[in-house]
């Protein structure tokens, strides 16, 4: 981030600890002497490459919506699915709200998220502040989270594999442009300095000169905004983001989201997932028998994408999350940096489970061919998905900057928004 900031501040939404803004080169990064969490990057151009890179991943996500995904040729016979056939197939066997988290996980909050960002920078490149550009922010910050190209992708690469030795798996034009838009959804993200939007905002960010000691201050999760408590704001002026000191009843939350997630855990891996009918017989899957049935096939490794993505990593988010939980009971002081470190990879890794619900989505859309295969999806990926959905629920429910609260550094800390 070049240029004075005249003494400028901002506050760490993982610890909560102040930082005044410095003037870092170009493509460097500005992280936290606490923690380690990114505070902001200083990146040349944002606003023109960002626009460009949201425009160029819209427009490869109508192709991807527009051409077959992956068809299937088996006995003289094709059989075609679109982007969008993997929800509406889970849909018609009976599990509708299995279809419809795949669906917007991977077409509905991905093109919310890419307009909304179009929509933003667009108004502010032609030179004006964009309408209702707090809320429309705000949304875009909570669906991002939720938009798994990435983890979908995955899920279509390891489709292909498994069903190499069903028949002859063909890549649709759909295919190649979903794996350009991947890129370059990813570009765009890591392109985009939010400093941007807010340069038309009338709100301007706290400087250290206007901070009497003592003072409490209000930092909005969403656009970083810092303002004294005492203000008497209920939301962020800029963003209308609720503020609070902490994340109300963060702890009573993550535990009950922790211990549901648990309980589903059972039943998601002692039932089916999918059971695959090849010329009327068959036996249901579960997520280890699925494991199990690769590595009989000699697909170790994608035997081992699975088994971590589906078994280790829900279990050892669950694992974690209950130890930060404890730990924070305990107000533990011991190794508030490493804790937090945790945190932060059990929030990154969690999404990726979700490709278990993606192949059943793919697999039941594309492997439709009367008596000759059929892949019928089973009750035991409704309950894998409500431990994905649950735990990454439980890891924006928890407030990081509580491991913080009993480290023993007395230096000044704003309280943050939700």
């Amino acid at each position: 981030m070049a240029g004075n900031h005249n003494g400028e501040l901002i506050a760490c939404h993982e610890c909560d600890h102040l930082h005044r803004v410095e003037s870092v080169p170009a493509g460097a990064r500005a992280s936290c002497r606490h923690c380690s969490a990114v505070l902001y990057k200083h990146i040349p151009d944002s606003l023109n490459r960002s626009l460009a890179f949201y425009l160029s991943a819209l427009f490869l996500f109508i192709i991807a919506n527009s051409y077959p995904f992956l068809s299937l040729k088996i006995g003289g016979r094709i059989e075609e699915n679109l982007l969008i056939t993997g929800g509406w197939a889970l849909y018609k066997q009976g599990m509708g709200e299995l279809g419809l988290v795949v669906f917007l996980t991977s077409i509905a909050f991905p093109f919310t998220v890419m307009v909304g960002m179009v929509y933003l920078l667009g108004a502010v490149r032609l030179g004006y502040t964009p309408r209702w550009m707090g809320s429309i922010y705000r949304l875009v910050q909570a669906l991002t989270p939720w938009s798994l190209i990435g983890v979908f992708m995955l899920g279509a690469l390891i489709a292909f594999v498994k069903l190499q030795d069903l028949a002859t798996v063909i890549p649709g034009t759909a295919l190649y442009a979903f794996a350009g838009l991947l890129l370059i959804y990813s570009a765009a993200r890591a392109s985009f300095d939010p400093r941007v939007l807010w340069s038309v905002s009338p709100h301007a960010q706290l400087k250290a000169a206007n901070l009497r000691p003592g003072q409490t201050l209000l930092n909005c999760h969403t656009c970083a905004l810092l303002r004294p408590a005492d203000e008497g704001y209920h939301r962020c002026p800029r963003c209308g983001t609720p503020v609070h000191q902490r994340i109300p009843d963060s702890i009573d939350r993550t535990w009950a989201l922790v211990v549901s997630a648990a309980i589903l855990l059972i039943p998601a891996n002692v039932y089916p997932v999918m059971t695959v009918i090849r010329f009327g017989k068959g036996e249901p899957d579960t997520i280890l028998s699925g494991v199990l049935h690769l590595i009989e096939g000699g697909m170790w490794g994608l035997a081992l994408i699975v088994f971590f993505a589906s078994i280790v990593v829900p279990v050892m988010k669950l694992i974690v999350l209950s130890f930060l939980l404890l730990t924070v009971r305990q107000k533990s002081g011991w190794r508030p940096r490493d804790r937090t470190l945790l945190y932060r990879v059990t929030e990154v890794v969690g999404a990726w489970s979700m490709v278990d619900v993606y192949l059943v989505g793919l697999l039941t859309g594309l492997v439709s061919l009367g008596a000759l295969s059929t892949i019928q999806p089973g009750i035991g990926a409704v309950f894998f998905a409500g431990v994905v959905i649950l735990t990454m629920f439980a890891a924006h429910s928890f407030d990081p900057r509580l491991i913080w609260d009993n480290a023993g550094n007395k230096e000044q800390r704003p309280a943050e928004a939700v």
